[in-house]
């Protein structure tokens, strides 16, 4: 089993990665000081695999879940689908004690966390996340929100969870596009961080697509070890963490463009770290052999370069709606290299509109 922890006293906690967690998280249940009622949030996909054993798990453990199923897919992630949450949560008894368990992907995780934090002013988060994308992102770190028709994770909180349980099991029945939108954020973090984990993802990228237990289990370590260092260091994205957001800038602007429904997360930010790239070696802080090293990765990984189905002037009209967009200027996390990068706010117009139209198809 592989252990990461994420110092965050006292909100620190653990990310526990291995193959059939069952024993461990049945332990973590029985120690943990939760109230008997507990509500388990999973959607259409994972739900029909997966709620009903979790739900057995806690009940072994000495919980009495609530299983509650979301439509699977992004619109999910709305105050629609939350108001009908804390329905469930309140005719389901939920008290303060009372624990919230994320069963999915990146959607469910988000949405759920959202309840959790805002539900009686904040109660127990655990996360199961099912997805690649989830495991390396979205369940690490604590940050939870629902989307706003005019811009994605506009209205959410910090809020961590009390632990973390990434069972290795769960990725045998992802479709292999799920695991290839996983694999776009696990580049960034070789981008923004380590660089020998960017060489070890291009010398090893069929062993990765295999999922090949031994590659897959240090693949998530290491994007969990990177992102939880980090969040130790800025848990509030005051400065370090920001550099969390490379390739989202333009990722967002995509996947909101195309309504959430033609690019998965992790394909819209493989995008956007490309128009990054390009930003970047316009202003002179990398050369072209970076961009074309990170371009030839995304392509190894099965993942898109450009975006169709966008304009131009939309996603740039999207962006100025972007949370990072402080008093109209746009804060840009930028490459100096592979392994290094920097955030700024003084990008001319030209050049951010030359490089984000380099990544939409014609």
């Amino acid at each position: 089993m592989r252990k990461v922890e994420v110092d965050l006293k006292p909100r620190g906690y653990s990310i526990l990665i291995d193959h059939d967690l069952k024993a461990a998280f049945g332990q973590f249940i029985r120690q943990a000081d939760f109230s008997n009622r507990a509500l388990l949030v999973s959607d259409t996909n994972v739900g029909k695999l997966y709620a009903e054993p979790v739900a057995d798990l806690l009940k072994q453990a000495g919980l009495s879940p609530d299983i509650y199923i979301v439509p699977a897919g992004e619109s999910s992630k709305s105050l629609t689908e939350a108001e009908k949450l804390y329905t469930r949560a309140i005719e389901a008894g939920l008290d303060r004690h009372s624990a919230v368990f994320a069963l999915g992907g990146g959607v469910v995780g988000d949405l759920a966390g959202f309840i959790a934090a805002t539900y009686m002013r904040g109660i127990p988060l655990v996360q199961l996340p099912t997805s690649l994308l989830a495991q390396v992102d979205s369940s690490v770190g604590g940050k939870v929100a629902v989307n706003h028709r005019l811009g994605k994770n506009l209205i959410g909180a910090f809020y961590q969870p009390q632990g973390v349980f990434i069972d290795l099991d769960f990725l045998s029945t992802l479709p292999k596009r799920e695991i290839y939108t996983g694999l776009g954020e696990i580049i960034k973090y070789g981008v923004i961080y380590d660089e020998d984990f960017f060489t070890f993802l291009e010398n090893n990228a069929e062993a990765v697509l295999a999922l090949e237990p031994a590659a897959t289990a240090a693949i998530i370590a290491r994007s969990c070890m990177i992102k939880a260092k980090i969040v130790g260091l800025d848990e509030k994205e005051t400065g370090l963490r920001c550099i969390l957001n490379f390739g989202h800038t333009i990722g967002h602007a995509i996947e909101k463009d195309t309504h959430y429904v033609r690019y998965n997360h992790g394909e819209a930010v493989a995008i956007g770290m490309i128009g990054a790239a390009h930003i970047s070696r316009d202003l002179g802080m990398i050369d072209d052999a970076a961009v074309q090293r990170l371009i030839a990765l995304i392509r190894k990984l099965h993942l898109p370069t450009q975006a169709e189905g966008c304009s131009l002037d939309t996603i740039l009209a999207t962006i100025l709606h972007d949370k990072k967009t402080i008093n109209g200027k746009v804060h840009w996390v930028l490459m100096n290299g592979i392994g290094r990068v920097t955030s700024m706010d003084q990008v001319p117009d030209a050049v951010v509109r030359r490089c984000i139209k380099a990544v939409l198809a014609v």
